[in-house]
């Protein structure tokens, strides 16, 4: 296993491993049993990084989330981890309300919000202190200037360590860091979006913008994180569910898609996958 050092301040900062855990559905579609025993296994191999949110997985029976969070936290007693594990966790996306589809029916990035979803966050994972804090999505209703300072303030009360934003556009991250250092308070250290050797297209309008999804890695994000190499991208769903191998009809078996043609690579429809930039990456599974 190899590692990276997340954050900068000492006394934040993490040694995380560079493949995290994704945690999503554990407590729902993948029982208690079998969470343990990947949990047990991921620690084994040297692990140290896993990755859940207060919202996994209300769509699998209707609630609003925390199911993954519980179950998290359950283990973490049973096992007796400490502080060796890095646990992330996310906020702002919960439903305000059962349901088992995503609506813009969220929770939001209020100061109210980020203090008592941190805190129940905290509970439910039976943690002193969350690792790392992500702003699950953007929430455009609320001022930038009320968000980051929800966000520094519970840093300061210790309730969370480092702090990220998921799906966010790379611009919405420049201005909140932008906020945080001109008041002199802790502000993004870490994103996470989607990223794989397939890349999606990010201009197809999403249910949060017209503009595109905001939840994928794209061009300016990638140049965004070339010019700071003080930030880490963890990349969420690098395989895509399995699809490289799956076999089922959601997905035609990797054997079936031919390779391309000379002729083709050296089109513009088919081009490599471009050199990953010169910062920290790690991949929650």
């Amino acid at each position: 296993m190899k590692y990276r050092v997340i954050g900068s301040s000492p006394e934040t900062r993490r040694e995380v491993s560079v493949l995290s855990l994704g945690a999503m559905t554990f407590g729902t579609t993948v029982d208690e049993a079998t969470s343990f025993a990947i949990l047990d296994r991921f620690v084994e191999a040297g692990g140290t990084f896993i990755d859940t949110s207060n919202n996994y997985a209300f769509w699998v029976h209707g609630t609003q989330g925390g199911e993954s969070e519980e179950l998290v936290g359950r283990w973490l007693k049973s096992r007796g981890v400490g502080d060796e594990i890095t646990i992330a966790t996310k906020l702002g996306a919960r439903p305000n309300q059962p349901t088992t589809g995503f609506s813009r029916d969220v929770e939001g990035l209020s100061a109210k919000v980020i203090r008592e979803s941190s805190e129940r966050s905290r509970e439910r994972l039976g943690i002193e202190k969350i690792h790392l804090l992500y702003a699950h999505i953007m929430d455009e209703n609320t001022p930038l200037e009320e968000t980051v300072q929800g966000f520094a303030d519970v840093v300061a009360d210790g309730v969370a360590g480092l702090l990220g934003a998921s799906n966010h556009w790379a611009w919405r991250v420049e201005r909140a860091r932008t906020l945080a250092a001109a008041a002199g308070v802790p502000g993004y250290e870490v994103l996470q979006h989607h990223h794989s050797y397939l890349r999606q297209r990010t201009d197809i309008p999403s249910l949060r913008s017209p503009d595109g999804n905001q939840g994928l890695v794209s061009g300016d994000l990638l140049s965004y994180l070339r010019d700071n190499p003080e930030l880490t991208q963890v990349s969420y769903s690098p395989l895509i569910s399995g699809a490289y191998v799956r076999t089922t009809s959601r997905s035609a078996p990797a054997s079936s898609t031919p390779a391309p043609s000379r002729a083709c690579r050296r089109s513009a429809r088919w081009r490599r996958r471009p050199a990953p930039p010169s910062t920290r990456w790690c991949c929650p599974g």
